[in-house]
């Protein structure tokens, strides 16, 4: 697969990521099956053959049962870990956690940091995590102590790099203010039918500050990506001309719409990294097409003016 720079790291990594989230099959780890178990193997072996090398987790992927599965391929075969880059996140405590009466809240205390990286590298079976991300904002967040948390992990030799998902500007901004190495990610959802980040300053963020964009739900939940478009109970006409438009341009270029997607995408200049996230291991492989792919600017635009269902001003 196409390589490209990962932030002002001066590493190379895949132009597709392949997320994690769903290999499990389902979010309780208490129904993780040997079924169940071997087809995340397959998605994940098939990710690994088809030349992905950055990997997205988090811990509250199936309650850290995605960590956990993935840290038993790389006990089988140790030789895996030289060929990833793993990412993983922290940050979403659910309800009930530590006491019955906890609210879901958004955790960055720097002891909750450490303890929960801790926690992924035993999982993950690894010494180290490449990426270490920020899941969601904390309102609460200290730039202080959480600048001495990340110090202490690097410092440890737990973590190699730092991110944030699901930041703002102003979040990135403030952290960066106190951190001593540059944050190289920053998670966002980006897609077709999610045009945000191109106009509340995100993605000039990012290109401007080189933090490479890593695009979560880069098929819009999958509806962008089918083979035909089924509007439910809902008509909506602006959509039926988003999926007509995402079609017409996948069979000028003999792919699915799904590479069309993360084509669209990867033409940004931000060098965004579209996160795959089927468990079709033939979908794993066959996303890899969309890294040759070369929009020209018409057609970029034709489905950017599909997508926002109006003309520019």
């Amino acid at each position: 697969m196409i390589t490209q720079p990962l932030g002002k790291t001066g590493l190379s990594v895949s132009r597709l990521a392949y997320g994690c989230m769903r290999i499990a099959g389902t979010w309780d780890p208490k129904e993780i099956t040997a079924a169940r178990e071997a087809a995340a193997f397959a998605s994940l072996r098939a990710a690994y053959e088809a030349g992905y090398t950055l990997f997205d987790h988090a811990d509250i992927y199936a309650q850290t049962g995605c960590e956990s599965l993935h840290g038993k391929l790389l006990k089988e075969e140790p030789s895996l870990r030289e060929k990833a880059m793993i990412a993983t996140k922290c940050g979403i405590r659910f309800g009930g956690d530590p006491q019955p009466d906890s609210p879901h809240r958004y955790d960055f205390a720097g002891e909750h940091i450490v303890w929960s990286c801790e926690q992924s590298l035993t999982r993950l079976n690894t010494d180290y995590v490449d990426i270490y991300q920020l899941h969601r904002p904390d309102v609460l967040m200290d730039v202080g102590e959480v600048a001495e948390a990340f110090a202490k992990l690097k410092e440890q030799g737990k973590v190699r790099f730092f991110g944030v998902s699901n930041f703002s500007p102003s979040f990135v901004d403030l952290l960066q203010s106190r951190l001593p190495d540059p944050l190289v990610v920053n998670q966002i959802e980006v897609s077709l039918s999610h045009l945000h980040p191109f106009t509340d300053g995100t993605l000039d963020q990012c290109q401007k500050d080189t933090i490479t964009p890593l695009a979560w739900s880069p098929v819009g939940g999958g509806w962008l990506a089918s083979d035909t478009f089924d509007p439910g109970s809902d008509w909506d006409p602006a959509r039926a001309k988003l999926h007509s438009t995402i079609s017409a341009t996948a069979k000028a270029h003999g792919v699915s719409n799904a590479e069309i997607c993360f084509a669209w995408l990867l033409k940004h200049p931000s060098r965004m990294i579209p996160i795959v996230g089927s468990t079709d291991p033939k979908r794993i492989s066959s996303a890899v097409k969309a890294t040759e792919i070369e929009l020209s600017r018409e057609e970029w635009y034709r489905l950017y003016l599909a997508a926002r269902g109006e003309a520019l001003p």
